[in-house]
C-alpha cells in the first residue's frame, strides 16, 4: 500500500512538473525553450511528457477551429467589400495619372524657370563669395606687387618691412590657397635675394670708399689746415670780438643725418662726385663726399635677418684687407711731396670714415676695434716714413715733409687718435734734417771760403763801415778811432760766414715749429744743431783751407788765425765758469764733480776731437793754453777776496773738480803731448790742495825753498790766504755753537796749530821779500 502511495505521490509530483513546463513552452520566447526543455529530457518520465504536450496540442488545435467558424461570415464580408474598393481604387488611380500627366504638361515651363532661378541663386551665391575672398587675396597681392617694385627700384630695407608684413600679416589670412604657397616658399629666396642685393651695395660702397680715401682725406687735412690758419690769425689778433669754435666743433664733418629711404640714398653706390675747389673757396665737408647709406641699409636688413653678428664680421675683415691696402707706400714716395702726401691722404681718409661709423651706428665698430686698426697703422706708417725719409738728402723736402706729418697728426688728433708716437718720430727725423742742412752748408761754405781773397775788408766812408757792421756786429773802439780809410780785421768771408749760421739757425727753428716743444727743448735743439756746424762743418772748412798750400794767407794772418783760436777758447772756459755755484759754507763732502765742470769738460772734449785737422802744433798750443786758463781761473775762484771763510768740506768738492781736469789732461784729448805734461797745467791747485786736505804743513814748513820739495809750487802767500779763510770759518762756528761754553780741547788745538802755521808762513813771506 505504502508503495502504491509513494508511486501516487510521484505521479502526482510529475504531472505538476509537466505542467509548469508546458506554461513555460506557452510564454517563453522560442530562443530560451532550450533549458527548458533540457529538464524535460534530464529527468525519466520524457515520454508522458510528450504524451501530455500533445495532448495540449489537440486543445490548442480544437479551440483555434471553434474561433475561425465563429467568424468566417465576417471574413467573407470583408472580401466582398475589398473586392467592391478594389474597383473604385483603379479608377482613383486612373483619376490621379490623369491630374498628373496634365500637372506635368502645364508646370514644365514654372520647372524650367525654377532650375534658371536655381542656377542664377547658384552663381549669385558664388560670385559672392568669390568677391569676399578676392577682398581677401587682394591686399596680398598688392604687397606681393609693392614688394616687387620695390625691390625692382633697389629699396632693400623698405621690401624687407612689406616682407615681413606679407608674412605675417597678410599670407595667414589665406594660406589655404595655392598662390599663398608658391608666395610662401618664395620668402625666403626674396630675403636671400635682398641680402645678396645690399650685400653688393655694399662691396660697392667700399671699393669706392678705397678709391677716394685720398679725396676725403685729402678733404679733412684741408679744414685741419683752415683750422690752424684761424688759429694763427686768432693769436695773433687778440681782440677780435668773433667767437672762436671748438676745435671739435669746426672738425665735425659728418653731423649730418642721412635720409635710408630717399631715391638718392637708395641708388647711391656711397661716393658723391665733387669737383675739386679752388683755394679761396670754402673747403666741402666729407659729408658732401660721403653717403653712408648702403652701409645703414645693409646693417639694418641684415639686423632684421637676424645675421648681424655675420655683417660685423664681413665688414670688419674687408676694412682691414684695405686698410692693410692704404698703409702699403708706393715704392717711390720719397721722391716727391706729392707721394707722402697722396699716402697720408689715403691714411686719414680711412680712418676719417671708420669714425664716422663708430659714432653713427651702434656696435658695426667699436673702440677697441678702432683702437686695433689705429696701432696697426701707426706702426706701419712710422716704419715707412724712417725708411722712405732716409732716401731724402734736400733739407726743404725734409721740412716739407715734416709740416706735412704735424698736419696729418693734428688732422688725426681731433678724431681722438693718439699720435705721440709720431711726434716722437719727428724728433728722429730732425736729426736727419739736421744732418741734411749740414751737408748743405758745408757746401756754402766752401763755396764762400773758395771765393774769398782773405784780405782784410777796406773801407773808404762811414756808410760802407756801417754797411759791414750791420753784416757782422764787429765791435772795436781803436777801428772806430782810426780815420777813413780803414780796414777790418778780417776778409769777406767772416760776415757771410756769420750770415749763413743766422740762416742755419732759422733753418733749425723752421723745423721746430708746430713740434709742441718746450722753449728749452728748442734751444737745445738749436743749441746742439749749431755746435755741430761750428766744432764739425765750418771747422772743417776751415781746416781744409788753412790746410791748402795756395792759400793767400801771410804769416802775421796765419799767426792772428791762431791767436784768435785760443783767445775764443779761453773765453768760452770763461763762459762756463761763470756758472760754477760754490757752496763754500758747505759740511757735507760731495761725491761728484760739479755739473758746469762736467759740461766744460765734455765741450773741450769735443773741440779738441775736431782739431785733430790742425797742424799739430796748434792743435797742442790750444789744449795746454785752455787747460792753463782753467786752472788758473779755478785757482782765482778758490782764492778770490770776495770768499771770506772757507770750509773743509767745500775743499774736498774743490778737489773732486779738480781731479776731473787731471782726469781729462791724462786722457790725452790731443797726440803728441809727452806723458804727464798736460798734467802739469794743474800742478799748482794739486800741491795746494793736497797740503790742506792732508794737512801735512810739517812736511812743507821743513822742505820749503828745497828743490825736492813736495810741495815745491805752494807759495806761501796763497797758502796763507787760504789757510785764513778756513781759520774764519773754525772760529765763526765755534763761536756759534759755544756761546755760553769754553772752545773744546780739540778745537783749541786746532785753532793753535792753525795760528802757528800762520805766524810761520808770514815769516816765511818777510823773509822771502827780504
Amino acid at each position: 500500500m505504502e508503495r502504491v502511495k509513494m508511486a501516487e505521490a510521484e505521479s502526482l509530483e510529475t504531472a505538476a512538473e509537466h505542467e509548469r513546463i508546458l506554461r513555460e513552452i506557452e510564454s517563453t520566447d522560442t530562443a530560451c525553450i532550450g533549458p527548458t526543455l533540457r529538464s524535460v529530457y534530464d529527468g525519466e518520465e520524457h515520454g508522458r511528457f510528450m504524451e501530455k504536450l500533445e495532448t495540449r496540442i489537440r486543445n490548442h488545435d480544437r479551440e483555434i477551429e471553434k474561433m475561425c467558424n465563429f467568424h468566417y461570415q465576417g471574413f467573407v464580408d470583408s472580401i466582398t467589400e475589398l473586392l467592391k474598393v478594389r474597383g473604385e481604387a483603379q479608377k482613383l488611380k486612373n483619376q490621379v495619372t490623369d491630374t498628373n500627366r496634365k500637372l506635368q504638361h502645364e508646370g514644365k515651363e514654372l520647372v524650367i524657370a525654377m532650375e534658371e532661378l536655381k542656377q542664377c541663386r547658384l552663381q549669385q551665391r558664388n560670385i559672392s563669395a568669390t568677391v569676399d575672398k578676392l577682398m581677401l587675396c587682394l591686399p596680398v597681392l598688392e604687397m606681393y606687387s609693392k614688394l616687387r617694385d620695390q625691390m625692382k627700384s633697389k629699396r632693400h630695407y623698405p621690401a624687407l618691412k612689406t616682407l615681413e608684413h606679407l608674412e605675417h600679416t597678410y599670407l595667414p589670412q589665406v594660406s589655404h590657397y595655392r598662390f599663398c604657397k608658391v608666395m610662401v616658399d618664395n620668402i625666403p629666396k626674396l630675403r636671400e635675394e635682398i641680402k645678396d642685393v645690399s650685400m653688393s651695395d655694399l662691396k660697392d660702397f667700399l671699393e669706392s670708399i678705397r678709391k677716394h680715401s685720398d679725396k676725403i682725406g685729402e678733404t679733412a687735412m684741408k679744414q685741419a689746415q683752415q683750422q690752424r690758419n684761424l688759429d694763427n690769425i686768432i693769436l695773433q689778433q687778440p681782440r677780435i670780438g668773433s667767437k672762436r669754435k671748438s676745435k671739435k666743433e669746426a672738425y665735425t664733418i659728418f653731423d649730418t643725418e642721412i635720409e635710408s629711404t630717399s631715391p638718392k640714398s637708395e641708388q647711391d653706390s656711397g661716393i658723391l662726385d665733387v669737383e675739386d675747389e679752388e683755394d679761396d673757396e670754402e673747403v666741402p665737408g666729407a659729408q658732401d663726399l660721403v653717403d653712408f647709406s648702403p652701409v645703414y641699409r645693409c646693417l639694418h636688413i641684415y639686423s632684421v635677418l637676424g645675421a648681424r653678428e655675420t655683417f660685423e664680421n664681413y665688414y670688419r675683415k674687408q676694412r682691414r684687407k684695405q686698410a692693410r691696402l692704404v698703409l702699403q707706400p708706393p715704392s717711390n714716395m720719397h721722391e716727391t711731396l706729392d707721394g707722402y702726401r697722396k699716402y697720408f691722404n689715403q691714411i686719414v681718409g680711412f680712418f676719417v670714415v671708420e669714425d664716422h661709423i663708430l659714432h653713427t651706428t651702434q656696435g658695426l665698430v667699436n673702440r677697441a676695434y678702432i683702437d686695433e686698426l689705429w696701432e696697426m697703422a701707426l706702426s706701419k706708417t712710422i716704419a715707412a716714413l724712417r725708411t722712405h725719409s732716409s732716401y731724402c738728402s734736400d733739407p726743404n723736402l725734409v721740412l716739407d715733409l715734416k709740416n706735412l706729418i704735424v698736419l696729418f697728426a693734428d688732422t688725426l688728433q681731433v678724431y681722438g687718435f693718439p699720435v705721440n708716437q709720431l711726434f716722437d718720430m719727428l724728433l728722429e727725423i730732425r736729426d736727419q734734417y739736421s744732418e741734411t742742412l749740414l751737408k748743405k752748408w758745408s757746401g756754402i761754405f766752401r763755396n764762400i771760403l773758395d771765393s774769398d781773397n782773405y784780405s782784410p775788408i777796406p773801407v773808404t766812408s762811414e756808410e760802407m763801415y756801417k754797411k759791414v757792421i750791420g753784416q757782422f756786429p764787429f765791435q772795436d773802439t781803436e777801428l772806430e778811432k782810426q780815420s777813413f780809410p780803414k780796414k777790418f780785421p778780417f776778409s769777406e768771408f767772416v760776415p757771410k760766414v756769420y750770415n749763413q749760421i743766422k740762416e742755419f739757425i732759422y733753418a733749425c727753428l723752421k723745423f721746430s715749429e708746430d713740434l709742441h716743444l718746450s722753449s728749452t727743448e728748442v734751444d737745445d735743439m738749436i743749441r746742439k744743431s749749431t755746435n755741430l756746424l761750428l766744432t764739425r762743418t765750418l771747422s772743417n772748412s776751415l781746416q781744409n783751407v788753412i790746410k791748402r798750400k795756395n792759400i793767400g794767407l801771410t804769416e802775421d794772418a796765419r799767426h792772428a788765425a791762431e791767436e784768435e783760436i785760443y783767445t775764443n777758447l779761453n773765453q768760452k772756459i770763461d763762459q762756463f765758469l761763470q756758472l760754477a755755484d760754490y757752496d763754500w759754507m758747505t759740511g757735507d763732502l760731495g761725491s761728484k764733480a760739479s755739473d758746469y765742470l762736467v759740461d766744460l769738460i765734455a765741450f773741450l772734449r769735443s773741440t779738441f776731437a775736431v782739431f785733430t785737422h790742425l797742424p799739430g802744433k796748434v792743435a797742442q798750443t790750444a789744449c795746454m793754453s785752455a787747460c792753463k786758463h782753467l786752472a788758473t781761473s779755478l785757482m782765482q775762484l778758490l782764492l778770490e777776496a770776495e770768499v771770506r771763510q772757507l770750509t773743509l768740506g767745500a775743499l774736498q768738492q774743490f778737489n773732486l773738480d779738480v781731479r776731473e781736469c787731471e782726469q781729462f789732461a791724462r786722457s790725452g784729448p790731443v797726440p803728441g803731448f809727452q806723458e804727464d805734461t798736460l798734467q802739469l797745467a794743474f800742478i799748482d791747485l794739486r800741491q795746494l790742495l793736497d797740503l790742506f786736505i792732508q794737512w801735512d804743513w810739517s812736511t812743507y814748513l821743513a822742505d820749503y825753498g828745497q828743490p825736492t820739495c813736495k810741495y815745491l809750487r805752494v807759495n806761501p802767500v796763497t797758502a796763507l790766504t787760504l789757510l785764513e779763510k778756513i781759520s774764519r770759518e773754525m772760529k765763526d762756528t765755534s763761536r756759534k755753537n759755544n756761546m755760553f761754553a769754553q772752545f773744546r780741547k780739540n778745537e783749541r788745538d786746532k785753532q793753535k796749530l792753525i795760528d802757528t802755521v800762520a805766524k810761520q808762513l808770514r815769516g816765511l813771506i818777510s823773509s822771502h821779500h827780504s
